[in-house]
């Protein structure tokens, strides 16, 4: 099985910081910010104990494919993508909301449908829908950005009354957002696929609103195959999906679902391969390019080099 990078231990000759979150390992450099996209897959708010091959450049190619064709519409964060697991984008300060974008009723949202709910985050979605239908115009269903837990539901009026952010800023967050969606589901329609839910991070660089963290990922998105979806819904089928939902399904299976007492699935090494092989189908069928994969007997340390030296290209000093 291919080398995978579980995590990384950097020690740059700069002061620094390190912050671990789920998938990425973060290095606070001052201005700017390291961040390593790690094997580590993580599902239902729990880091799963087998990294995956491949997973953290995929994410991170594919984030970097989505944020340069987009950098056009919304100012965003990276400076420099200097290794393929590796982007240096600026230090914003997090906007602690999650922009969620539903363009159809799947996942989170078809749950709550199915509950007989038809209020999300102070959206109403319509009566009468099926999973996988098309929302008649996309909807915003923002979050709580969570650093440990759960992310949880919150509405607009929340967010403005609550003062997380002003609402002249807010609207152009849900401007911003929409945009996004809109160029992101262009993109995925050429390739042949539907993008169906995403979420997107923002922050503030120069008290400027900027777009921040993945974008279009299959850890942050869901999409349909475009081939035969009107079929699909005519004949309520389930919908062919390309996500980590799978995953998610597997532990399911086996009786995990984060909850207290339950005791997490290790994953055979077929199913491990698995999970590789459909990451990388997702991204070379969302992006149009052949995934090229590294294989390095020293992963971690040629991580760090290729980083060291864009850090030195863009004046660090030591």
């Amino acid at each position: 099985m291919a080398a995978t990078l579980q995590g990384t231990d950097f020690d740059f000759p700069v002061s620094f910081s390190k912050y671990n979150g789920k998938v990425r390992d973060t290095y606070d450099l001052g201005e700017l910010l390291v961040i390593v996209a790690s094997d580590r897959i993580s599902a239902f708010d729990h880091i799963l104990p087998r990294p995956i091959p491949y997973k953290g450049q995929v994410l991170n190619q594919t984030a970097a494919h989505f944020l340069t064709a987009t950098q056009d519409l919304v100012p965003n964060h990276v400076v420099a993508v200097p290794d393929p697991n590796v982007t240096i984008g600026l230090k914003c300060e997090l906007i602690p909301v999650e922009v969620v974008v539903r363009g159809y009723l799947a996942g989170h949202a078809w749950r709550v449908y199915q509950s007989g709910e038809r209020m999300l985050c102070g959206v109403k979605m319509p009566d009468g829908m099926k999973e996988g239908d098309k929302f008649p115009t996309p909807l915003i269903t923002p979050s709580t950005k969570s650093m440990i837990g759960h992310d949880e539901d919150i509405s607009e009026e929340e967010i403005i009354r609550s003062e997380i952010i002003d609402g002249d800023e807010w609207g152009l967050i849900k401007y911003y957002a929409l945009e996004l969606f809109k160029k992101g589901s262009e993109m995925a329609n050429n390739q042949g696929l539907i993008l169906v839910d995403t979420k997107y991070e923002f922050g503030y660089f120069n008290d400027a609103i900027t777009l921040i963290d993945e974008i279009h990922t299959p850890d942050s998105s869901r999409f349909y195959y475009a081939d035969g979806y009107a079929e699909r819904q005519a004949a309520g089928q389930k919908q062919q999906q390309l996500s980590k939902e799978f995953v998610r399904e597997w532990l399911m299976a086996q009786g995990f679902q984060g909850k207290d007492g339950q005791e997490m699935p290790i994953m055979p090494d077929e199913f491990v391969e698995e999970v590789s092989g459909r990451y990388i189908g997702v991204y070379e069928q969302v992006t149009g390019r052949k995934f090229v994969k590294r294989n390095s007997p020293n992963l971690a340390e040629e991580i760090y080099e290729n980083t060291l030296a864009a850090l030195r290209e863009l004046g660090m000093k030591g």
